[in-house]
């Protein structure tokens, strides 16, 4: 990370007006600059330009930005640009324009400043805990800050940083007993369906350190021998330094070397896919969708019109929020399939009257437009990539289905850093690009009707809990107390399982 600089942009944000109600949590928490202005502006479509003058002043701008900088005349000579525009770009881009969703790619995935491909550090413990000798669930809290302080402390010993991106998986946490548990999953639902007659394949979409694939396999070739000879282990990873550490992990030691023929490391993103596999496989996807870029809409609270955001990134570099009446096709699509795939009720800007939202517009300071709604245009596409590519995939994904201090609107995502050993999230997605986890909730009652449309499979949504209770040995991570630290943490986590 380029130390300096981040020093210089995390001591600004600290100490930002803006910034003084964040709260600051310890380094235990999951994961992890700027605050940028963030204004917003509803952009006008041409043919929106015969309107008279006080709708046009409405519609330009939200009524709650009190005299914000005029930057239409920006907006419209500056060039549209997407993230794979910008995936050569060594430098963060300005003067430029771009979707909701291509800002959040860009700030996440970006090979040369991307938050996951340059910043991201995941903690992995020097050996598993020993949870049966722990008094309780306290005692394992302590002992994991203790280790986290040791961890940072060697860190800091070679390389020192003060903005070190450093989070932890229950991948990591619970080793081997949480991989084994997704082990015991897929070779007992491989040998019911598929053995002897196909390889069990498994993919995996972003893999971290690599542990989950290690535990994986060390728990097929101890306790299935046979299976474990039918066994190919292919990860899709689209950070190379996390690919490069994943190859590194397969040569630590004797046990891991074995594992070598059985595993293939794709360095490429998910969404470039051009492969078709048409054998049987499993699909991992654990802690991904919350990273899957999201479109921001806002809707007209009198006629539910929706409108698409789009983010200007200014000759300084600051950010700016637009809204058009021009949905793009992939935008526009999303909501199509959501309306004709959803049999449940699911969270809305709208979901208030028209008699309520009236009473509401006429209150002082009242915005033109309702709270943004983030939607998983990515994670449709990626739904779109497993239909097209892996027909007859088998797919298991575990994330978040609530976050706390979330910014405002709804779906919205947690956007936060590291700074100082501290957890400092902000009130914004339009940061500084790399320097800050953009990580939002999953609909997963929405999302498995969407899943279930585009795929044709069929689905299962169980909590975090229940689908390691069925398939882990929780007594290995069980206390004295009789407290489960796998089973209690991630409680606002779910499990989706298709077939």
């Amino acid at each position: 990370m380029d130390s300096p600089l981040a020093s210089k942009i995390f001591q600004r944000l600290l100490s930002h007006q803006t910034c003084s109600r964040l709260r600051f949590y310890p380094p235990t928490s999951r994961r992890l600059l700027l605050n940028a202005p963030g204004r917003r502006y509803y952009r006008s479509s041409k043919e929106d330009d015969g309107d008279d003058d006080s709708r046009q002043t409405s519609d330009w701008q939200m009524r709650t930005d009190i005299f914000p900088p005029d930057k239409l005349r920006d907006y419209e000579k500056y060039p549209m640009v997407t993230s794979d525009m910008l995936r050569s770009r060594r430098e963060r881009p300005k003067r430029v324009k771009m979707l909701a969703r291509d800002f959040i790619e860009d700030s996440l995935y970006n090979p040369h400043y991307g938050y996951f491909p340059k910043q991201v550090v995941i903690f992995s413990p020097s050996q598993p805990f020993d949870f049966n000798k722990m008094a309780n669930e306290p005692e394992f809290h302590r002992q994991l800050g203790h280790r986290y302080t040791v961890f940072e402390d060697e860190l800091d010993d070679e390389v020192p940083n003060e903005s070190r991106q450093l989070w932890h998986t229950p991948t990591e946490l619970f080793r081997p007993y949480y991989g084994e548990a997704i082990a015991r999953y897929l070779v007992t639902n491989y040998k019911l369906m598929h053995y002897p007659l196909d390889d069990l394949i498994i993919y995996e979409l972003g893999a971290g350190n690599g542990t989950l694939m290690l535990n994986m396999l060390d728990y097929i070739r101890d306790f299935d021998p046979d299976v474990y000879a039918r066994t190919k282990f292919k990860v899709i990873e689209i950070s190379s330094s996390l690919a490069a550490l994943q190859s590194t992990q397969l040569t630590r030691n004797a046990s891991s070397r074995g594992h070598t023929e059985h595993v293939e490391i794709i360095n490429k993103s998910i969404f470039s896919w051009a492969t078709y596999v048409p054998a049987p496989c499993y699909f991992l996807a654990l802690e991904v969708f919350d990273n899957f870029a999201h479109d921001s809409i806002r809707y007209d609270p009198f006629t539910e019109q929706p409108l698409q955001g789009t983010v200007l990134v200014d000759n300084t570099g600051d950010f700016y929020e637009f809204y058009t009446k021009q949905i793009d096709p992939v935008a526009s699509r999303f909501l199509q399939v959501r309306d004709a795939a959803c049999s449940r009720p699911f969270d809305h800007p709208l979901r208030e009257s028209r008699f309520t939202r009236s009473l509401k517009s006429r209150l002082p300071f009242a915005p033109n437009l309702t709270l943004p709604e983030y939607i998983p245009t990515r994670l449709m596409q990626f739904f779109d990539v497993l239909r097209d590519y892996f027909p007859k995939h088998e797919l298991l994904t575990s994330d978040f289905h609530a976050l706390p201090d979330a910014v405002k609107g709804v779906n919205a995502p947690v956007v936060q850093t590291r700074f100082q050993r501290r957890v400092v999230p902000v009130t914004t997605p339009y940061v500084q690009q790399g320097y800050f986890d953009i990580l939002f909730p999953t609909d997963f009652a929405t999302i498995e009707d969407i899943y279930r449309a585009i795929t044709g499979k069929l689905t299962k949504v169980m909590s975090h809990s229940d689908f390691l209770s069925r398939w882990a040995y929780v007594q290995d991570t069980a206390t004295k107390s009789g407290e489960n630290p796998m089973l209690s943490w991630y409680k606002n986590s779910s499990v989706m399982i298709s077939t």
